[in-house]
C-alpha cells in the first residue's frame, strides 16, 4: 500500500514539476457528484432503491417485534397449547433468519448500487473533464482529493460540471427517440 501511495506521488509530482501551473486543472469529484444533473438522478434512485429495502426490512422487524410481545405477555402464553406455542416459536425464528438474510441482501444490494453509481460517476466526470481540458488546452486534470492543496484559480470544477449536465441532457433527450424506435 505504501509503495502504490509512493507510485503515485512520484508520478504526480513528476507531473506537476512538468507542467506549467495553467497546464493543470483540477477537479472536485464529490462537488460533481453532489451539483450535477446526473449525481442528483443517481443519489435519487439510490436513494429510493434504499427506502425500497428498507421498508422489507422494518416490515419483518415490525413482524418480529409483534411476536417478541406475545413471548412476553403471560397471559397470551398461558392460554396457548404447546403445539400452538412450539408454532409461535418456529415463526419467531423463520422470521428471525429471514431478519438476517434481508439485512445482508439490503447490505449487499446497496453496496453494489453504491459501486455502479461511483464507477459510472468517474467514467462520466472522466469524459467531461477530458472534454474540458481540450478546450482548455489542459495537460493534466487532476481530482481535488489527490492534492494537499491547490490554487482556487486551477479549479475547473464548475466546468466539468457544465458538461456533464450538457451531456446529460443530450443522452436524455435521445432516450426518449430511442424507445420510440423500439416500439
Amino acid at each position: 500500500m505504501k509503495r502504490k501511495f509512493g507510485i503515485v506521488a512520484l508520478v504526480l509530482a513528476s507531473l506537476f514539476a512538468s507542467a506549467n501551473a495553467a497546464d493543470v486543472g483540477i477537479v472536485n469529484f464529490s462537488t460533481c457528484i453532489a451539483e450535477s444533473k446526473l449525481g442528483k438522478q443517481e443519489q435519487g434512485a439510490f436513494e429510493a432503491l434504499k427506502n425500497q429495502m428498507g421498508s422489507l426490512l422494518q416490515d419483518t422487524e415490525k413482524k418480529l417485534t409483534d411476536l417478541s410481545s406475545k413471548f412476553n405477555d403471560p397471559e397470551y402464553m398461558d392460554g396457548l397449547s404447546p403445539e400452538g406455542e412450539e408454532k409461535l416459536k418456529i415463526e419467531f425464528r423463520t422470521l428471525n433468519e429471514e431478519l438476517g438474510r434481508y439485512q445482508n441482501q439490503y447490505y449487499q444490494v446497496l453496496n453494489q448500487a453504491n459501486m455502479k453509481i461511483v464507477q459510472n460517476l468517474n467514467a462520466t466526470i472522466n469524459v467531461a473533464s477530458e472534454k474540458v481540458a481540450k478546450e482548455k488546452k489542459l495537460g493534466v486534470v487532476v481530482n481535488k482529493e489527490a492534492c494537499y492543496f491547490c490554487s482556487p484559480s486551477l479549479d475547473i470544477t464548475s466546468l466539468v460540471i457544465a458538461e456533464m449536465d450538457k451531456n446529460f441532457k443530450e443522452v436524455a433527450d435521445v432516450a426518449p427517440l430511442k424507445e420510440e424506435a423500439k416500439k
